[in-house]
């Protein structure tokens, strides 16, 4: 593919003025792969076009939510019925209730729920509510799993399971750390010294069921169960982090795929439909500790938007009617699974590909990735070539080793084989 990017380095040289990085979040930089971030001027279906003309075919989705794929029409048609009622009321409306009953019928652990305005928001509720309910300070999250970035999850572990966590963000306190203790994903062992020396004051348990943050990667057999039990004999309250994984590998998320319910369920992305929102919810007896019910205060003047509500009731809507969503991306996600391996397996390329539903990462390295360090192993460097010489080839990737790369619905098994190509192509130029 001969592109030219000419209008993306313009705008990132002038948004570097203004903007600290010529960007609003990160990893968009590009720096974890090299090169100038692309500018987006539009998206439809299954693709992106650049402010140059470029076309992709997008396997971030916006980091999830566009399930069903880019400017769907039932989420355009809801959108634009809403925005004639106005932007904003700063009030109750009547889709708040609709939505929120659809999501308690459609999440198992959810009785009541919240509506807010980012994952980050969510998640940094989520865990003052669990503090303020069960009256206990610490919390335990596992490292590599992203919960957003409010100060209580920006921490780094120790060497030891029971070292405390020290920031590794300025502005994050020492105190704030000191509150917040890390453990390896999938290692039960390190939850069981923690709980044996912190037990009485550890508040939750947070983690994404499926971690999607240090690439796709799944819980090990027994796992999920094994904290459930040990939150059940301890009185900790577990948290289930599906703002990347509700809706989106199952109607019920990753609770519903594995079994296992939390006591709290923190959601995003796809509950917006592409627009700004976030959730969180969990037993009625625990909901009712937020304001204006309990003591726990949060609030938000543009929690429950009504534009948002509307674009997420037609996508969840259409995904509970629509259940060949799933079962459609999986094939598709497999499809591209046993294809991507088929060339590595022919070059003889050390990888790992990990994938659950519509959710999958390729990580050059050999080892089993199963937790950070295991996904550490990576060759990052060689990734950051594969990804520039992917978007030679017409595919856009999250640019990062450690992102979940996400599928949308839109994509047909043609679109599937010419990834597949890209991939091989892109490998050949790299190596």
């Amino acid at each position: 593919m001969n592109r030219s990017i000419e209008t993306s380095k313009k705008l990132f040289n002038e948004a570097q003025n203004y903007i600290p990085g010529g960007v609003n979040s990160p990893v968009r930089a590009f720096k974890a792969v090299g090169g100038d971030p692309l500018f987006i001027k539009s998206a439809k279906g299954a693709y992106m076009y650049d402010e140059d003309g470029n076309a992709y075919y997008d396997l971030i989705n916006s980091w999830g939510p566009m399930i069903i794929g880019h400017a769907h029409p039932e989420i355009e048609s809801a959108v634009r019925e809403a925005i004639g009622n106005s932007l904003s009321f700063g009030a109750p409306n009547a889709k708040e209730v609709e939505i929120a009953e659809l999501i308690t019928e459609m999440v198992p652990s959810i009785e009541k729920v919240r509506m807010v305005n980012s994952g980050t928001e969510a998640t940094m509720s989520a865990i003052r509510l669990a503090r303020g309910y069960t009256n206990r300070n610490k919390i335990i999250k596992m490292e590599g799993c992203y919960h957003g970035h409010g100060d209580s999850f920006l921490i780094a572990a120790g060497s030891g399971a029971m070292t405390l966590g020290t920031p590794n963000s300025p502005g994050v306190t020492q105190g704030t750390a000191n509150d917040t203790l890390t453990v390896p994903f999938n290692d039960l062992d390190s939850v069981d010294k923690l709980i044996g020396e912190t037990g009485d004051d550890i508040a939750a348990i947070i983690l994404e069921p499926v971690a999607g943050n240090m690439g796709c990667v799944l819980p090990n057999d027994g796992y999920l169960e094994g904290l459930r039990r040990r939150c059940d004999d301890n009185g900790i309250l577990l948290i289930f982090d599906e703002v990347m994984t509700g809706f989106r590998l199952a109607p019920g998320g990753a609770q519903e795929v594995y079994g296992v319910i939390p006591d709290m369920t923190t959601l995003g992305k796809i509950i917006g439909g592409g627009m700004p929102v976030g959730a969180y919810g969990g037993k009625k007896e625990i909901m009712e500790f937020v304001a204006p019910t309990g003591p726990v205060y949060q609030a938000g003047t543009l929690s429950g938007n009504p534009v948002a509500m509307a674009a997420g009731l037609a996508m969840l809507n259409h995904l509970k009617n629509n259940p060949e969503v799933y079962t459609t991306l999986s094939t598709l996600t497999e499809k591209l699974h046993i294809g991507i391996q088929e060339i590595h397996d022919k070059k003889n390329l050390p990888y790992t590909i990990n994938r659950l539903g519509s959710m999958i990462s390729v990580f050059f390295t050999d080892k089993t990735v199963t937790d950070l360090e295991t996904a550490k192993t990576c060759d990052a460097e060689l990734f950051g070539k594969y990804f520039q010489a992917m978007l030679d080839e017409g595919v856009y990737l999250p640019p990062a080793q450690y992102e979940s790369w996400f599928l949308s619905y839109s994509l047909k098994e043609e679109d599937i084989d010419k990834i597949i190509n890209a991939h091989e192509k892109a490998l050949e130029k790299v190596l």
